[in-house]
């Protein structure tokens, strides 16, 4: 017995669904790999100057300092962590960083 025409599509589109989802999982693989090299190519590097950073530790707030261009950066709730800071807790956490 052949399959009726509305068979054959019903099977063709399910065998379409089938194949997208494969492809949209490779590309969503790619996009989790390239996001993965990017990391690796670029964790704990300046974002300035592509140094490596010098990760501190400073009463709970990691701040870190580029070892060339010597620029600092903080992550996401960190600044709202310094700038909650008594001026003599940031005049300690600058003396830190000086030479």
């Amino acid at each position: 017995m052949n399959p009726s025409e509305n068979e054959e599509e019903y099977f063709a589109r399910l065998e379409y669904e089938k194949q997208q989802k494969i492809e949209r999982e490779k590309h969503e693989k790619l996009k989790v790999e390239e996001r993965r090299q990017l990391r690796d190519l670029h964790f704990m590097r300046c974002p300035k100057c592509g140094m490596e950073l010098i990760e501190i530790d400073y009463k709970g707030v990691k701040i870190d300092k580029c070892s060339e261009c010597e620029g600092i950066w903080l992550d996401a709730g960190e600044m709202e962590a310094v700038s909650k800071m008594e001026k003599s807790g940031l005049d300690k956490l600058f003396s830190v960083f000086k030479k």
